[in-house]
């Protein structure tokens, strides 16, 4: 299975395309949009649908996993998220690909155990995961990679189970 995880941001917008069959990972390409403060907000969405869907076209995911929506104390900073998760979202539908969530103590938990996990712990574990010699950098690029483990990993869970109740 091949994952399009994209961890949404008003300044960087992680990506991460992972392949995994729930036992062996593998990182093909990470990375972050950076979004610069200074220009109009339709400029910077219009570069992180851009950008994602030319990951979608070179990368070919079978599914794109986000973060699930959060509550958020500032409003206004929860309203530019949320431009760019409907952004990343309509990338993936206009390539016919479908989109999961998931919340951030789920991606957690699967990836580091602990749901409450600091984002240095979530970038040891996932360079440990994908044995990569580096973190992943920013923090944002691993996160992205953290959603799509999570996905591979529940996708897989899921597959185990339906199969031993058949």
């Amino acid at each position: 299975m091949r994952v399009l995880g994209i961890d949404c941001g008003g300044e960087y917008t992680g990506y991460g395309v992972v392949d995994g069959d729930g036992r062996t990972l593998t990182c093909i390409i990470t990375g972050a949009i950076r979004l610069s403060p200074k220009v109009a907000l339709e400029i910077r969405l219009k570069q992180v649908y851009d950008a994602l869907s030319a990951l979608i076209l070179e990368f070919q995911p079978e599914v794109v996993a986000i973060e699930d929506v959060f509550y958020s104390v500032n409003a206004k900073s929860a309203l530019k998220l949320g431009h760019v998760r409907g952004v990343a979202m309509m990338s993936a539908a206009q390539q016919g690909l479908s989109v999961v969530a998931y919340a951030p103590l789920a991606i957690k938990s699967a990836v580091v155990g602990y749901g409450r996990a600091e984002k240095s712990q979530v970038q040891v574990m996932v360079a440990r995961l994908l044995h990569l010699d580096e973190l992943p950098q920013p923090a944002d690029a691993a996160d992205a990679l953290a959603i799509a483990i999570c996905h591979i990993h529940t996708a897989a869970t899921l597959l185990r189970q339906a199969a031993t109740s058949k």
